[in-house]
């Protein structure tokens, strides 16, 4: 008879604890200075996070952390407060990562959440570029979204989850718009900001790289403009969103190749930018998929 060292123990207890196992050989220090640099580094990055994502990056809470190692970013250090390191065991981390052991008041400060999780971590964000964000890994047409001043970061992350949803090749920050880095913003993307190519620009860099590459760049507007359902929006595309208050700059918006509208039949005069920007990501991504299903019927017919 064959030896089976953990017997008939369930898969869920097994992973746990195995997981366990694997903690236990990991090299755990035990801090207690608010003091410590990676600590103060954490404090600072949440705080004051890069716009343009360059060094490390703070995320906080279990599901962050998950997505992170998911998403394969690399890991610098692990923080996780005395008696919650629990939260680890469902975690898939390498046993090089540092991992350091808190009280739980300590590692709170250093969190912005009203109701922190006992767990962050400090990664290295990922290395995007124009390439990543213009070529055709997907197959499709770029499909970029410029924020043009947006301000809220609770906008932004849900810009960028919906951009991923809805099949977009990536997002540009303009000049006055928050950090994509913003703890508020990486938890409203759901952890889509770990995979969504995404880069800070100057407008005319941005504009100069999408003309470039053929890309038609399109403003937003409230209500000049065309109906976005009569745009064409299957092939190479860049979509305009401007600040939460005041819409697209006008100097901005005179560069654009047109102005697209959403109708609004109700008593409003405009969208929050964060609804408008996945309302017209979603018609973006349903044209595409009926031009794909007419493209594929086209090809049937002539085999």
């Amino acid at each position: 008879m064959q030896w089976r060292p953990f017997g008939n123990i369930p898969a869920k207890r097994l992973r746990i604890a195995l997981a366990k196992r694997r903690f236990a050989r990991m090299p755990v220090r035990i801090v207690q200075s608010k003091q410590n640099t990676r600590l103060k580094e954490l404090r600072r990055t949440l705080a004051q996070p890069s716009r343009d994502g360059g060094g490390l990056v703070g995320i906080e809470g279990p599901n962050l952390l998950a997505e992170a190692l998911r998403a394969n970013l690399r890991i610098s250090t692990v923080f996780v407060a005395s008696g919650h390191e629990d939260l680890l065991d469902e975690l898939d981390l390498p046993t090089d990562i540092e991992i350091l052991q808190l009280p739980k008041g300590l590692l709170d400060s250093a969190l912005t959440t009203e109701a922190p999780q006992s767990i962050a971590a400090l990664v290295y964000p990922p290395a995007w570029t124009w390439a990543d964000l213009l070529s055709d890994r997907k197959k499709a047409a770029p499909l970029i979204v410029l924020l043009a001043g947006l301000q809220d970061p609770g906008n932004l992350g849900t810009i960028i989850r919906s951009a991923e949803a809805f099949g977009a090749t990536g997002i540009v920050s303009l000049p006055g718009t928050v950090s994509a880095w913003n703890p508020k913003a990486v938890r409203a993307s759901a952890g889509s900001i770990f995979r969504l190519p995404s880069l800070t620009a100057t407008e005319a860099d941005a504009l100069a790289h999408l003309r470039a590459a053929g890309v038609s760049i399109l403003a937003t507007a409230a209500i000049a403009g065309q109906a976005v359902a009569r745009a064409n929006l299957t092939g190479p595309v860049a979509l305009i969103i401007g600040n939460e208050g005041n819409g697209v700059a006008p100097d901005l918006a005179a560069q654009a190749d047109a102005a697209i509208t959403i109708p609004c039949p109700g008593p409003v005069e405009s969208l929050n930018a964060a609804v408008a920007a996945s309302v017209l990501l979603y018609e973006a991504s349903q044209q595409r998929t009926k031009e794909s299903g007419a493209q594929k019927n086209h090809r049937g017919a002539q085999s």
